[in-house]
């Protein structure tokens, strides 16, 4: 049965089953082709011409958003449409490969893992080396119980803007919708700081990744609860609640959302004392109070397991929302 263009680059929940397997199963290997890695090539050189210009404020960071969606999402919808003509497994293949590319869920349990070998292992340099490819804070002063703490928070907060929200995003509205958000989530990354530099340019990117997470980081929240009355050792009724309570203690609109229902969902706190070159800057906890500090090789397991769930089963719901379209 021919497939017409249209749907070559729309949601796919065979499509998406087999990307979702992919992710989980292999990772996303580091590779200079890499389509994110591309994009984030193609954004810095449009930024050093901006700036060249004198576009390096709230406009240039407008300017760089339209170059850059008018750019992505048309190329790669091009390169499927152009297979098709040689191919429609072809096309269907590159369509695989893409949406594949753009989930980064089975990375960071990786990386999570890697945190959490080390630490079993004694190798508190390894497990801080580590950790700070993850975390923006001084890795010198944490001991194994942080270490763990700082890989559950990253694998927490990164559940909605590397997995739920892509699938999120490609069930709306397809390949093409799903490259906006990347472009967006891009950007945020790569020139979203609160800098002297950024500030102004970067508006525009960090307001627009604000706004892509947005509904996505709530559904996590719902959605980590709900594993978590299945989860051996976890409570969905603390992850409703101390989501809802304390999804405000961190920073931006989205972040604590997932962090805090996961937070809850182990009964254990995370966060706590965070150092930033060198000065104090918080020792807040996120998690009921009577619950004690998340610490032992159980409790990450314990978290490890309810994320990796919760991404499994998001997967399975976005599987099931393409079939319904």
């Amino acid at each position: 049965m021919a497939i017409g263009l249209t749907g070559l680059l729309a949601p796919s929940a065979l499509a998406l089953a087999i990307a979702v397997a992919f992710d989980l199963a292999i990772g996303d290997p580091e590779y200079p082709a890499h389509p994110v890695r591309l994009i984030g090539r193609s954004l810095k050189r449009i930024e050093a011409t901006l700036r060249r210009t004198g576009a390096d404020g709230y406009a240039g960071g407008i300017v760089l958003f339209l170059l850059l969606v008018l750019i992505w999402p048309e190329l790669i919808s091009i390169v499927v449409i152009r297979l098709a003509a040689v191919s429609v497994g072809a096309a269907w293949a590159a369509h695989v490969f893409f949406l594949y590319s753009f989930l980064a869920l089975g990375d960071l349990v990786r990386h999570g893992w890697a945190i959490e070998r080390a630490v079993r292992k004694g190798d508190l340099p390894a497990a801080r080396e580590r950790v700070a490819r993850l975390v923006g804070r001084d890795t010198a002063p944490m001991d194994a119980a942080a270490c763990r703490r700082a890989a559950a928070e990253s694998l927490s907060e990164n559940l909605t803007d590397g997995f739920t929200s892509p699938l999120f995003w490609y069930v709306l509205g397809g390949l093409p919708l799903l490259v906006v958000f990347k472009v967006v989530s891009t950007m945020d990354s790569m020139v979203g700081y609160k800098t002297a530099e950024y500030l102004k340019f970067g508006w525009c990117g960090a307001r627009l990744d604000d706004a892509m997470n947005y509904v996505p980081a709530r559904l996590t929240w719902l959605l980590v609860a709900l594993v978590a009355a299945l989860a051996p050792g976890c409570s969905s009724k603390k992850a409703l609640r101390v989501g809802l309570e304390q999804h405000a203690l961190l920073p931006g609109p989205n972040a604590g959302w997932s962090e805090a229902a996961v937070a809850g969902a182990i009964q254990r706190r995370l966060v706590g004392p965070i150092w930033l070159n060198g000065a104090l800057v918080t020792d807040a906890w996120l998690g009921d109070p009577r619950d004690p500090p998340m610490e032992t090789a159980a409790d990450y397991g314990r978290t490890s397991l309810l994320i990796t769930a919760s991404g499994i089963a998001a997967a399975a719901i976005a599987c099931g929302a393409c079939l319904a379209r």
